[in-house]
């Protein structure tokens, strides 16, 4: 199973943190796009694949509205070509990049649409003009224009291109959709190499939605076994529970939110898990979106952080992860110390999983 960690976009800091990640063992990193509380995810990236060699890259997630298609198509592939193939494209509805637009997470149909373009255009296949969705009041058709010739569909050259030559560096780039509830999960199986779940590490909920998936699959004629699945978790590495707990309330927050945003959670759900997640939903703070010590950080429960999240030693810790591992997950992507919480305690955490954690899971 790979592990990989997610963080921010900084383009100051993106060389030298994905050096300091790629030394300690893991296996890829994701940054945020959030264009209001990060920097740009692309310019990130390209800084970290020009200092590393084997370290995947990627984002932890984009979203469908604030780039057309074609944009985020050739941003990703840009970092895949400088990389030399190590790039994927992770990508949900969004939260924080709408948030601070005042807008919430985009509508399932546009959501659908976009992945059916995105996966186009990263095939080097065309998208007809057609079904692009920029109003008319905002740029009228190019055919207004009376032009000599014109381009008789959407398509990124240089993209095709490189596909059709096969060169290391050349080839498509996985999109990986991050999923929790059953709708979504399954835009995810019908367009997306991997499905990464928002559920926590929760086994009944993980289990929930790659049961959902594969069927969602299977029912469209499609080869369940033919998609992989992963997950985002928040974990904290320390031998006392309560630090570990503290190092994962604010992050676990913002993914424990997804499974209830819009109303009753989805999936299996314990009966005091329902109770936590409701009331963590009535009293979001979007502006302390992350920080251990939130407002909503202060709803969630020690059991609750306990089942929806990793905590505790380094030996509870892989246990927990090789249970993933067994339940069919290939992909971990590991949030850990946040905003608010004790920085010695995540330093703590971090070498920890540094010099335990990581070698047992390889």
């Amino acid at each position: 199973m790979q592990l990989w960690i997610t963080g921010v976009a900084s383009a100051r800091g993106a060389a030298r943190a994905a050096q300091e990640i790629e030394a300690a063992g893991w296996d890829g990193m994701l940054v945020v796009d959030s264009q209001n509380l990060s920097g740009d995810p692309y310019v990130s990236l390209a800084l970290a694949a020009t200092a590393t060699t084997r370290l995947g890259l990627g984002t932890g997630v984009t979203n469908s509205v604030t780039r057309h298609a074609a944009a985020t198509a050739t941003a990703i592939a840009s970092v895949d070509r400088i990389s030399n193939g190590r790039a994927v494209l992770g990508i949900g509805r969004g939260d924080s990049a709408l948030a601070h637009l005042g807008r919430a997470p985009a509508r399932l149909a546009q959501f659908e649409r976009y992945l059916r373009q995105l996966q186009l255009y990263l095939r080097g296949e065309s998208v007809a003009f057609d079904d692009i969705d920029i109003p008319h009041e905002v740029a009228p058709p190019l055919s207004g224009l009376h032009l000599h010739d014109a381009p008789p569909s959407s398509r990124i050259g240089w993209i095709a291109d490189g596909l059709e030559r096969g060169a290391k560096g050349d080839n498509k780039v996985p999109v990986e959709v991050a999923a929790s509830g059953p709708k979504v999960i399954a835009l995810a199986a019908l367009h997306a190499e991997r499905v990464m779940f928002t559920l926590g590490a929760d086994i009944d909920r993980l289990a929930w939605g790659i049961a959902l998936a594969k069927k969602t699959r299977k029912d469209a004629g499609l080869d369940p076994d033919a998609i992989a699945f992963g997950a985002y978790v928040n974990l904290g590495c320390h031998g006392n529970v309560d630090a570990a707990r503290g190092l994962v309330r604010g992050g676990l927050t913002t993914f424990a939110r997804f499974s209830v945003m819009h109303g009753k959670a989805s999936g299996p759900v314990w009966t005091g898990d329902a109770a936590v997640l409701e009331k963590l939903r009535s009293n979001y703070d979007m502006k302390a979106h992350t920080r251990g010590d939130s407002r909503q950080a202060g709803t969630l429960t020690d059991d609750f952080v306990d089942r929806f999240a990793i905590v505790g030693s380094p030996e509870r810790c892989i246990e927990r992860l090789r249970s993933l591992a067994a339940l069919g997950l290939d992909k971990v992507a590991i949030s850990g110390g946040t905003r608010g919480a004790s920085a010695e305690d995540a330093a703590v955490s971090k070498e920890l999983v540094v010099r335990h954690v990581l070698p047992a899971m390889h």
